[in-house]
């Protein structure tokens, strides 16, 4: 599983005019589920997330987590985050996992992170979305449960 995190100010997502997620402050996490993702690597990617000290203090320093700013997240899936670019000026998706595997893991990832207390809205799995934010920093993280730093 692959997120894409944003800080941000605010953020909604939009299908067909209609606005179906929205958050104040908080962050705006693309989801990205791969072939043999697991329910343990969803879940520690979710609990990974809550508690990045990503968020700025009194001081200016990157110190406070989601939590303690009260903040929301925006979950959005994303397959093209699993894109092959490598060979050629087309991408190919097909490191992704296959939609109904990767609509239960984005499931999962959801249900996780509000079993944690998290305000969670989302977008729409598989919908074309117009997802807006305010990227606050800006801040975006790249974290790979294949590949951790």
């Amino acid at each position: 599983m692959k997120l894409l995190i944003q800080r941000a100010r605010r953020a909604s997502a939009t299908v067909e005019g209609e606005t179906i997620g929205a958050i104040g402050r908080g962050l705006v996490i693309f989801v990205c589920a791969e072939p043999g993702d697991s329910v343990e690597d969803v879940d520690f990617l979710a609990r990974k997330a809550i508690p990045l000290r990503i968020f700025s203090d009194a001081q200016g320093k990157m110190n406070l987590a989601l939590g303690e700013i009260d903040g929301e997240i925006l979950a959005v899936s994303q397959f093209t985050l699993a894109a092959r670019w490598r060979k050629g000026n087309r991408p190919g998706f097909s490191d992704a996992a296959p939609p109904e595997e990767g609509l239960a893991l984005f499931n999962r990832f959801v249900e996780t992170l509000r079993g944690a207390g998290v305000t969670v809205a989302t977008g729409r799995f598989g919908a074309d979305m117009q997802v807006e934010l305010i990227n606050d920093g800006p801040v975006t993280l790249w974290l790979d449960g294949r590949n951790p730093a």
